[in-house]
């Protein structure tokens, strides 16, 4: 399978990095969280300044025919990662997170870190991040679990 190109985020996304974000849930959390997680999790794109601050000062890619994104906000965090259902295990996800990783050691980060749903850990580990440890919260009054994760990037 060819690697998919990618372009940077630009100031003009933002409805599109919505758009991939709530198919990303709608086509593939079902798989692994309730209904009502989901809706909890597809309304947060919908709330104003929820993602507003990612979009804006975030460093991140869209890859492919607009197929997800990934997005690194501060600089060592991976905040957003991305696709959509129709991309799902296609390379997307691969190709996005070596490039939030590779670009992110150029600007001299040594370790980055994240929040990663049940969906993202099992990529994320494949890829070499370790777990620290789950860490339970709530959207709208519905529990969910996410799990720290780190990389070193040295």
């Amino acid at each position: 399978m060819p690697r998919p190109i990618l372009r940077p985020i630009d100031s003009n996304d933002a409805n599109l990095l919505r758009e991939i974000y709530i198919d990303s849930i709608q086509t593939q959390a079902p798989l692994a969280y309730t209904p009502e997680q989901v809706r909890a999790w597809v309304n947060l794109a919908l709330l104003p300044g929820v993602l507003d601050r990612n979009f804006e000062e975030g460093k991140g890619w869209i890859s492919g025919n607009d197929d997800g994104f990934a997005i690194r906000h501060p600089k060592n965090r991976l905040s957003l990662i991305y696709c959509r259902g129709r991309s799902s295990r296609q390379g997307h996800g691969s190709a996005l997170l070596e490039t939030i990783e590779r670009d992110a050691h150029s600007m001299g980060i040594s370790r980055l870190h994240t929040e990663a749903s049940l969906l993202s850990r099992p990529m994320l580990e494949q890829k070499g991040w370790t777990l620290i440890g789950p860490q339970s919260f709530t959207i709208a009054d519905v529990a969910f679990v996410c799990f720290m994760m780190e990389k070193s990037l040295d």
